[in-house]
């Protein structure tokens, strides 16, 4: 096992639900193994209030951020993409380099009450954590 910390890009559409909270969760249950970053295809303009609510009340941090475009986060070593949504994994833009990719699909809360946030909040943690793990061999 190496002791270089692995870049996660998560990656879907808005950029403003699931792929911010994938990045808090990653940075949270994996810290000091995996640099968690997220971006979108399609970003909008901020994240979504109950993807912050969500995160705030499991005591996941939240300062710092914000939706992303994909060629924003391009200039970095990304190790693994992880597609959220069906739309991004179609639209899975191209890398100067060969990334290994994987795809772990979750429901999209926008527009729904909070609990659907934190029931989402709560699959990603379930699914994408151990996805992670595996691909990465962690």
């Amino acid at each position: 096992m190496s002791d270089r910390i692995f870049t996660v890009l998560v990656l879907c559409t808005g950029n403003s639900c699931r792929s911010q909270m994938g990045e808090a969760i990653l940075n949270h249950d994996l810290a000091g193994l995996v640099h968690g970053i997220s971006a979108g295809t399609e970003p909008q303009p901020k994240v979504a209030d109950g993807a912050i609510e969500a995160l705030q009340l499991a005591g996941l941090p939240t300062a710092g951020l914000h939706p992303k475009t994909v060629e924003d986060v391009a200039d970095q070593h990304i190790d693994l993409v992880v597609s959220v949504c069906d739309n991004a994994r179609e639209t899975c833009p191209v890398f100067p380099r060969p990334v290994k990719r994987i795809h772990v699909g979750f429901h999209d809360p926008h527009g729904e009450p909070l609990e659907r946030f934190v029931a989402v909040r709560d699959d990603i943690r379930a699914r994408l954590v151990p996805a992670v793990r595996a691909a990465l061999g962690l």
